[in-house]
């Protein structure tokens, strides 16, 4: 079945595929028992003052980590009507001239910022950056050990992401196949989550990402949002431009820009890289393809046509179909590290086998070896997704949509349309529109794009920092998914010198 591809964190790829990470750190304070927050003590309406002044309890989580909960309103429009819980965790700052609290977000939307700190705090900040700073992880509401969108079991879940339809592609009765399969989805979301489905969106989330600041006892939010991250980021900057301090948005998302057009971005994005892959592969040895680029995006091509007609059956006897594979495609696409496993999958593919793209799929939809699903990452993304954006699910508009999107990514794109059904029929409804965001008044925000990104492609971040009144681009030319600490030290040394002494580039420096 099909699904769009979530502009995720590069954190879950970079685990899964044994990259180097560390989420060690060396000083913790708890001589007389739990710490505690110091609210600002900002005036705020009496609704939220309850919210607003809570005194945070910070408990040891080990590894020398903090974590604590905060509670926030469901709906700020009626904030007694009911609350939902934010899980944290923080790193407090190790060197002497702490600045504040910076609050980090990996991603997703759905990916959990709370275990982008605790399990890889190396890997999401350098020395610089713990060094001025509490590094504080968090997990917006409807995702992971926050108050969390619930839908299937693993059995149901393996159902709706691996199983297959049995009509051809992009016919009606596939489109009746896959909508049944997203409406059973939608209605188990509902009435397992409840009230909560209806306020997870991106706009909900920044409120809380006030309410975080305040409650941590900083004037103004410090704040390092990567992928989906850079959308809340703005997102709050358009809400509460006199509170932002210093904002890094790293692999932009363009808030404008329509759920089409992100989809079609995206399948040119990560033709793109699959492209770069090859260009690689076929000049190095034991690459499992031949020839020519083109050729080689032919092969591929063809691969995906015969699994979608003739699927590969695992060892567990799950069954290889064209979905399943592109994301175990577009997964090592993210980091160009991962590249020789990308090929080593391909092999194995090729001499039919699924074992090797199962585990990548699995990976990245959060499925362990034995089959359970450890996070909420899917569910929370459709669920943000479902409601911070519209959807139209006409055969006829669905049909066009698919043909433009075979003719911008040949190989990818036949595999990411139709994706309108998934949020079709949810049961919350997106309501506004999506606008450019501008925070007039707002201090200086940079934005980070990366030149081949393929899950946010660089013309996003141009676009965002366009649009913001006080955008300041920084462009680091290269490969994967966001630029900081995973680049160069020109990317690293405009952070840590924006976030730390707040000096802002004159100009791009074009890393």
């Amino acid at each position: 079945m099909n699904r769009r591809i979530r502009a995720t964190s590069l954190t879950a790829a970079a685990v899964a595929l044994a990259l180097t990470l560390s989420g060690c750190a060396s000083w913790f304070a708890t001589d007389s028992g739990p710490a505690e927050s110091t609210p600002t003590g900002e005036t705020v309406s009496n609704d939220l003052d309850p919210f607003y002044s809570q005194v945070l309890q910070w408990d040891d989580c080990g590894d020398g980590l903090q974590c604590s909960e905060a509670t926030a309103p469901l709906d700020y429009s009626n904030p007694a009507a009911a609350d939902v819980s934010l899980a944290l965790v923080r790193q407090v700052a190790t060197g002497d001239d702490r600045i504040g609290s910076l609050l980090v977000n990996p991603g997703g939307p759905g990916a959990s910022g709370y275990d982008f700190v605790k399990d890889s705090l190396d890997y999401a900040t350098d020395d610089t950056l713990q060094a001025s700073f509490d590094i504080v992880g968090f997990d917006p509401r409807g995702v992971g050990r926050s108050s969390a969108v619930s839908c299937y079991d693993s059995a149901d879940m393996d159902e709706y992401l691996y199983g297959l339809t049995t009509a051809e592609r992009g016919s009606d009765a596939w489109i009746t196949e896959l909508t049944a399969s997203s409406d059973a989805f939608a209605a188990a979301c509902a009435d397992q989550t409840g009230a909560l489905l209806g306020a997870v969106d991106t706009k909900s989330a920044a409120r809380d990402l006030d309410l975080l600041r305040a409650v941590l006892g900083d004037t103004q939010l410090n704040y390092l949002g990567y992928s989906y991250g850079t959308f809340l980021g703005a997102t709050y900057a358009e809400l509460f431009p006199e509170k932002v301090g210093r904002l890094v948005l790293d692999g932009a998302v363009d808030p404008s820009t329509s759920n089409f057009e992100v989809t079609k971005t995206q399948a040119v994005g990560f033709e793109n890289a699959l492209r770069a892959y090859l260009a690689d592969c076929l000049s190095g040895e034991d690459c499992p393809f031949r020839g020519s680029v083109d050729s080689a995006m032919t092969t591929i091509g063809a691969l995906m046509t015969s699994v979608d007609a003739s699927p590969i059956t695992a060892t567990d006897a799950r069954q290889l179909g064209a979905n399943a594979l592109l994301t175990a495609i577009i997964y090592p696409l993210y980091q160009a590290t991962a590249w020789p496993q990308l090929s080593a999958m391909f092999d194995t593919v090729l001499h039919g086998s699924a074992d090797a793209a199962f585990q990548f799929a699995d990976a990245y939809n959060g499925r362990d070896a034995d089959g359970n699903y450890t996070d909420n990452s899917t569910e929370s993304f459709m669920a943000i997704n479902c409601i911070d954006y519209s959807y139209n699910a006409d055969p006829t508009i669905m049909r066009a949509q698919a043909a433009e999107l075979a003719s911008a990514a040949p190989v990818i794109g036949p595999y990411m349309s139709f994706g309108d059904i998934g949020c079709a029929n949810w049961p919350d409804k997106f309501t506004g529109e999506r606008a450019e965001i501008h925070a007039t008044g707002a201090a200086p925000i940079m934005v980070v794009g990366t030149t081949n990104d393929p899950a946010t492609p660089y013309v996003w971040a141009q676009q965002l920092a366009e649009q913001l009144d006080s955008g300041s681009l920084v462009t680091y030319t290269g490969e994967g998914h966001t630029a900081y600490n995973k680049s160069n030290s020109c990317v690293n040394d405009a952070v840590d010198s924006y976030l730390v002494d707040g000096i802002v580039p004159a100009s791009d420096p074009q890393c």
